[in-house]
């Protein structure tokens, strides 16, 4: 059977005409609508605040920053890392965070030492350009009295301490 039917000759011609060859395809629709959306542009860059007085511990660092548009933002890339004066400064290691707010307050940092902080915004659309950079300084470690070396007599008192940290101290205040 199938070797006849494969003898015979078969029309494969289509009684109707397809309609879908004359049709002309309407796009307005769909170009009204891609243009109705509205795209958010990725945030200008935040400013960074210079440090406040009081937002500093020996350990610890409050920093803070603004935006100064109407961008959307979703988060906050808060950047930073120790200010080195060597030559090999370029290999510090940097530290990143995500922040909601406008303020973050970094820990584990070490006593009476100079970071660099920068921030940049992020939404949907992308990441600003980063701030300028600014420069925070943690407080000084509490200095060590050396107790066997305090002398006193009636009107005077001479006490001694070291300071702990590496960097130098601007000066000390002394309350009695």
């Amino acid at each position: 059977r199938l070797e006849e039917f494969l003898k015979k000759k078969v029309d494969l011609k289509l009684s109707t005409l397809p309609d879908f060859e004359e049709r002309v395809i309407d796009f307005s629709e769909v170009e009204q609508l891609m243009n109705s959306i509205n795209t958010i542009p990725a945030p200008c860059a935040p400013v960074i605040n210079p440090q406040a007085p009081n937002a500093s511990t020996g350990t610890s660092l409050r920093v803070c920053w603004g935006l100064f548009s109407d961008d959307t933002v979703e988060c906050y890339q808060l950047c930073y890392k120790p200010v080195s004066n060597e030559r090999n400064s370029n290999e510090q290691v940097e530290h990143t965070l995500k922040v909601k707010e406008t303020y973050c307050t970094i820990t584990n940092l070490l006593p009476n030492t100079q970071y660099e902080f920068w921030v940049s915004a992020l939404n949907a659309s992308g990441i600003s350009p980063p701030s300028e950079r600014a420069v925070y300084v943690t407080a000084p470690s509490p200095p060590t009295i050396k107790s066997k070396k305090i002398r006193s007599c009636e009107n005077a008192a001479l006490v001694c301490w070291e300071s702990r940290d590496v960097n130098p101290v601007d000066s000390y205040t002394v309350e009695l």
